[in-house]
């Protein structure tokens, strides 16, 4: 039973720090603020050619692919006055390519939560307060962990540079070489240049950092004043 109980410690620490990068990388995919920012910021409207109007319905269009059935995006936009369909044959199959990795997100989201969940829930609930502490231990090594694959980001991103690392990132990813996009008639990379890539990984990187150090705290805090109750007694 004990090995057991270690066991499922040491799973919960590892789905929680996999539920936090879940979360967050579920949180960008599905921002639309952070596609507006991005086009405002890398003046996409003038390199596309189109309305600030028509790239909303370009990023309302992609996150709501993202999320439904559709095994291919068909967007239609309007430039110059006439409409076109945005994506090519070759950027329409590299996007079902991503949507696969969404929903391999969503999938390891979904199921870490659950585990997190039950885990905590029982911890609290049903063993009640002598468990809290290995609950709040878990939370801390969770939180260290994801804390950690923070670290290795930032580390890769010094070693490589950022435009080496998301390179490799795309030959680890995927099994083609449909990712390779030409910038200059290619609108898939005109409305995501590298540039925005690299804010999402670093609002990723700082928003992750976030949750983590607050969880942590919150969890260490409580372990530190149940020390201290603990040292108290037997004093």
């Amino acid at each position: 039973m004990r090995a057991l109980g270690i066991v499922g410690k040491v799973l919960f620490m590892v789905c929680l720090s996999i539920l936090l990068v879940t979360a967050t990388i579920a949180f960008e995919f599905n921002s639309l603020w952070l596609y507006k920012n991005g086009f405002q910021k890398y003046n996409v409207s003038q390199t596309t050619s189109l309305a600030e109007a028509e790239l909303d319905k370009a990023a309302t269009g992609l996150i709501s692919y993202f999320n439904s059935d559709e095994e291919y995006i068909s967007l239609t936009v309007i430039r110059d006055g006439r409409p076109f369909e945005l994506f090519n044959q070759r950027e329409v199959a590299h996007l079902k390519d991503v949507k696969g990795l969404i929903r391999l997100n969503y999938r390891l989201l979904l199921g870490t939560a659950i585990y997190v969940g039950a885990y905590a829930g029982i911890s609290l609930l049903w063993r009640r307060k002598r468990y809290w502490r290995r609950l709040a231990w878990g939370v801390v090594g969770g939180s260290s962990i994801a804390l950690g694959m923070m670290l290795a980001l930032g580390i890769g991103a010094t070693v490589l540079d950022f435009g080496q690392l998301f390179t490799q990132f795309h030959l680890f990813a995927f099994t083609n070489e449909l990712w390779m996009l030409d910038p200059t008639r290619d609108y898939l990379i005109m409305l995501f240049p590298e540039g925005f890539w690299y804010d999402a990984a670093m609002l990723f990187a700082k928003i992750t950092i976030g949750i983590a150090v607050t969880l942590g705290g919150v969890a260490g805090g409580y372990l530190w004043k149940t020390r201290k109750r603990i040292s108290n007694k037997t004093s």
